[in-house]
């Protein structure tokens, strides 16, 4: 798939009075230039609804949940079109209202209600706090203690690291085993 080319509004302007005034058909514009002929059609329809705030790029540009409701049953009522509900809203593209009409259809109201962005915000109930060491001397009974986690924690280490060192050995034994060259 191609990528997507952004123009400038002069450039826009430009295509679109060799058009309208030096009567360019819509093809050679878009022969000469080479931009999709979709584009300078939808350009033209933009140019001829609104002007040349009709070729000003709005994109990015976030709606409330009461605008898209707005659109969504004018477009109902009155039987626009995508195009006439794009140009009477100032909206920049027909599939920003399809998929409202999709999420409305969907999820109702709740679909249209803007949604946050980025990353969750960290969840306070599971955080953990660093234990704070306190300025006072540990008492025997806490030192022992410690002590004996870190025996505990010691000693499974060195059975899993023994472990390790037995599971390789078997397997050295058995690939010896295996690959035993012939005596003739």
């Amino acid at each position: 798939m191609e990528r997507k080319v952004k123009y400038d509004v002069s450039f826009k302007l430009k295509c679109i009075q060799l058009i309208l005034e030096k009567y360019h058909s819509i093809n050679s514009v878009t022969q000469q230039y080479g931009v999709p002929q979709s584009q300078v059609k939808r350009w033209l329809q933009s140019y001829r609804a609104l002007g040349i705030n009709g070729l000003i790029s709005c994109k990015n540009k976030s709606y409330t949940c009461e605008f898209k409701l707005l659109v969504i049953r004018t477009i109902e009522l009155k039987s626009l079109s995508l195009s006439e509900a794009r140009f009477r809203f100032n909206i920049p593209s027909d599939s920003v209202i399809v998929q409202w009409q999709r999420k409305y259809a969907t999820f109702g109201l709740d679909g249209l209600k803007p949604k946050r962005k980025g990353r969750p915000p960290n969840d306070m109930s599971n955080y953990k706090r660093k234990v704070r060491k306190s300025d006072k001397p540990l008492t025997r009974e806490e030192e022992l203690l410690i002590e004996n986690e870190k025996l505990r924690c010691e000693n499974a280490f060195l059975e899993k690291f023994n472990a390790l060192v037995q599971a390789q050995k078997q397997a050295e034994a058995q690939q010896k085993h295996k690959f035993k060259p012939s005596k003739d």
